[in-house]
């Protein structure tokens, strides 16, 4: 599965550099136009706290919006370039998640660690389309299916309730036992796959499926290892998540004699992904009249 994502992501980037050289010296400036647009989207992530450890494993009710602002520049037949602000949730539970009658899950379930991270991601990606147009805005084509891939930079701040119902950020309490925590700003590579409707000379209705590669595996505040023991866990709240929520939970083995153990898969980044529609008005450029002598 990361081989698809890898060879698709070069795909892509092969594709976008080949079509920029050829068509963009073919496409006058008079029909490069600019477009605006809003998006909800569906978000979910694939990370420890999912019902299999996996990339395409993910919990349905775990869904939660996500809303977005861009803004698209049209370059050439082919190729846009889309700059995008958005902002949504991600969530997993253990509890939920994983299947206790399972026994390659019980090991998730008897972890019982539940956690709700809120994403704010700016982007840059660049789009190709599969149909081309060499015409301006107007005479686009009613239905066009694209590519996309680019760069990004999140903020990211996971939290958990604790047993009283508060809501705790976990970066701080380095639930892990680590030197250093981790850092709440990182870089994403956004890729994927839309389509787009003409609805009319000024809006386009999309669909579109976004993944995001990440490059940590703490979305979910969950990687290594146990802390050798509860005394490494420096205050009461980390001992909470890191320790006590898992021997605390109804049924489970105790923890005291499992000291350093797997808590989480390190080997393997936590992704996050959207699907939703969006809806984009085209800025109608101005057309200059000849000056006349």
């Amino acid at each position: 599965m990361k081989q698809f994502f890898t060879h698709t992501l070069a795909l892509l980037l092969v594709l976008a550099l080949v079509a920029t050289d050829a068509s963009a010296q073919q496409f006058s400036k008079r029909k490069q136009y600019n477009s605006v647009g809003v998006s909800l989207n569906a978000m979910n992530y694939f990370g420890d706290i999912t019902p299999k450890p996996s990339i395409p494993s993910f919990r349905a009710g775990a869904t939660r919006p996500n809303l977005g602002l861009s803004f698209t520049r049209r370059f050439a037949p082919r190729i846009s370039v889309r700059a995008a602000l958005a902002y949504g949730r991600i969530t997993g539970d253990d509890a939920k998640a994983a299947d206790q009658n399972d026994p390659d899950a019980k090991f998730r379930y008897n972890r019982n660690m539940n956690f709700r991270n809120d994403i704010l991601e700016l982007s840059a990606v660049g789009i190709f389309d599969l149909i081309e147009n060499r015409n301006n805005y107007l005479k686009r084509p009613d239905f066009v299916p694209y590519l996309f891939g680019g760069v990004g930079v999140i903020h990211h701040n996971p939290k958990a309730t604790d047993a009283n119902g508060n809501i705790v950020a976990l970066q701080p309490l380095r639930t892990e036992a680590q030197d250093k925590g981790y850092s709440l700003t990182q870089f994403v590579i956004p890729f994927g796959a839309g389509a787009r409707y003409k609805l009319n000379k000024s809006f386009d209705l999309g669909l579109e499926l976004g993944f995001r590669k990440t490059f940590t595996d703490y979305l979910d505040d969950v990687s290594g290892n146990y802390a050798p023991n509860r005394d490494a866990l420096r205050s009461a709240q980390s001992q909470y998540f890191g320790w006590d929520i898992t021997r605390n939970f109804p049924g489970t083995y105790d923890r005291t004699a499992q000291g350093g153990e797997m808590r989480g898969k390190s080997n393997e980044k936590d992704w996050y992904t959207t699907l939703g529609v969006s809806v984009n008005y085209i800025l109608a450029p101005k057309v200059k009249s000849p000056k006349f002598r």
